[in-house]
Formats: structure tokens, sequence, C-alpha cells
């Protein structure tokens, strides 16, 4: 298999219009280039760039709303909260990374793709509970769903979305976190579909609604 950077499908040009074409496609040459080179990418990725990770990642925003304050949890080489801020110049993004080589990483990304609407943290879900709050949180290859819950939920407010990019696992994964759904107070747990016709398969996310988590240690007492 080649590892050199294929030119993007014609696909490409619909999912990434007007000034999203150009940073999409500089951030294609970042990934094949610093992004192999600091291992945030493997080199055999490289020919599936457009196809397993730009492309991918950017259908996502069909499930994403509009205006929002989102946070992309463990964002490693920005997928896909990145290429989300590129699709999505009406959204506000955090990429939220622990790692000191990656975050760099990502700042110099965000500096070259000359994107405003996007800050790099370093640190850790849990470091960010309670100081700050986001309408969606998003997630690629990070954790498990369980544990992902766990350092998402508190990230979110009332009705909150996190999203989840799960791929063949998605039921299973759904199946296997259900205490942890209700352990978080969420509303609503389900399954979508985005990127029909778009990418082959479409991508499947797992999408959780933040309710109030439940108060523990209280009870009612009857006099």
């Amino acid at each position: 298999m080649s590892e050199e950077l294929p030119a993007p499908p014609d696909i490409a040009r619909e999912v990434f219009t007007g000034e999203a074409w150009d940073q999409a496609n500089a951030f294609a040459e970042i990934l094949a280039g610093p992004g192999v080179v600091r291992g945030l990418l493997g080199p055999r990725e490289v020919p599936r760039i457009w196809d397993r990770h730009l492309l991918n990642c950017a259908v996502v925003a069909e499930a994403v709303p509009e205006d929002v304050r989102l946070v992309d949890i463990g964002s490693g080489a920005g997928l896909p909260g990145l290429v989300l801020a590129i699709v999505r110049p009406d959204i506000r993004v955090t990429l939220l990374e622990p790692l000191l080589r990656r975050t760099v990483f990502l700042e110099e990304s965000v500096e070259a793709l000359k994107l405003d609407n996007v800050e790099v943290l370093r640190g850790r879900a849990e470091e960010l509970a309670g100081k700050r709050e986001f309408d969606v949180a998003s997630a690629r290859a990070v954790a498990p769903l369980d544990r992902l819950l766990k350092w998402a939920m508190p990230l979110l407010r009332e009705g909150g979305e996190l999203i989840a990019m799960k791929g063949e696992r998605a039921a299973g994964e759904l199946a296997e976190a259900e205490a942890q759904l209700k352990a978080s107070g969420a509303r609503t747990a389900e399954l979508v579909t985005v990127g029909h016709g778009k990418v082959e398969p479409p991508a499947t996310l797992v999408r959780v609604v933040a309710g109030r988590a439940p108060e523990r240690g209280r009870r009612r007492r009857r006099r």
C-alpha cells in the first residue's frame, strides 16, 4: 500500500465547501506530514486520511446543533474536533487533550489553519468538571462508553449531548453502559448514523442527552 497522501475524493468537495475546502486540504497535509512524524497518526493511515479520518469526522457535523459550545475529549490529532471546527464555523470548539506533544501539535495546526473558533486546552475531562460547561461533547476512540460517560456528562449542561463515534461496537457498548447511563442521569441514549451517501459505511454514533445526575445519599424523612 502506498503511503502517499491521495487526492481528495470528489465527495469531499460537497462536504467541505467555501473556505473549509482549503483548510481541509491543508489539514490533510499536516496530518500526513507532522502528524506522522510526531506519532499522532501511523504511516499506514496516510492513504486513508480523507475517507477514514477527514470525511468520517466531518459527517459527524450532521448531528451537531447550530451555534453550540463543543468540547472534544481526548482530541489527539484533532479528530473529530478540529475537523468539526473546519466544517462548522458557527460552533465554538475546545480541543481537550492531556498530552503536551499533542496539544503543541493542535495549537500549531489551529494557527496554520487560521481557525478563530477553536481553543486548545491541556488537561483531562475530570479536571475541567465544575469549571466549564458545554452544549456538546464529542469523542472518537477515547474509551469504552461507560468510562466516557463518567468524563463527559459532568462537562455538559442539562440537555446537552454526548456524541461518541463508536462504529460497529456501538450497540454493544450502549448495552454494556446501561448502569452508567442511569448513574449519570442520562435522559436518552440512542444510536445515530450519519454520512449516508458520503462515507461508506455511514458513521455510527452514540448520542446521549444529559439530564441531572441523581443525588446520592439523600433520603426523604417522614415525620
